[in-house]
């Protein structure tokens, strides 16, 4: 769907390898869980980094059900998107080259988040949204730090990619 690179990506030679899943996810109502990152003043889709030995379907199960309490059922992919980072210049061992896996899916059953303890000193808090109004609040953010610019141009192409399969019924 997009590749994503920061302005110096052409200059690294060495980079670190992560591969993530990500989702947007429809309830009953049509509502879509965002995460907010109040510290960074961002919107995100749940989702995140495959662990070793997990397949793209187990990081995401786990993922969603920490970061949104809910079981899902995935009914689509939307295809995946490269993102190029500088991490050496924050510290990172490697700059990161990033794959996001991105599919579509239903709400199964709702809980409570489980943060971790860096996604609460974030600010993590769930926000529940139509799809329009999730990608209103994804474009009308105001990233203050270098991951959130890159968050928010990744999760925009996802949200709207996952519009236009719903649109064209591709997805339930």
């Amino acid at each position: 769907m997009l590749e994503i690179k920061d302005e110096g990506y052409a200059k690294v030679s060495e980079w670190g390898l992560r591969e993530a899943s990500r989702a947007v996810l429809f309830d009953s109502k049509g509502l879509v869980p965002l995460l907010f990152v109040s510290k960074h003043n961002y919107h995100k889709l749940p989702g995140g980094g495959i662990d070793k030995g997990e397949s793209r379907s187990e990081a995401l199960t786990r993922e969603v059900m920490e970061e949104v309490g809910s079981k899902i059922e995935v009914t689509g992919e939307a295809g995946k998107i490269i993102e190029y980072r500088a991490g050496k210049m924050f510290g990172w061992e490697h700059d990161i080259k990033q794959t996001s896996y991105c599919y579509v899916g239903n709400i199964v059953s709702k809980g409570v988040p489980e943060f971790e303890e860096g996604e609460l000193e974030e600010g993590f808090r769930l926000v529940w949204a139509p799809l329009d109004k999730a990608i209103s609040l994804v474009r009308d953010s105001k990233p203050d730090n270098y991951e959130g610019k890159f968050i928010q141009k990744r999760d925009l192409v996802f949200l709207m990619e996952a519009k236009r399969m719903r649109i064209q019924n591709q997805v339930k």
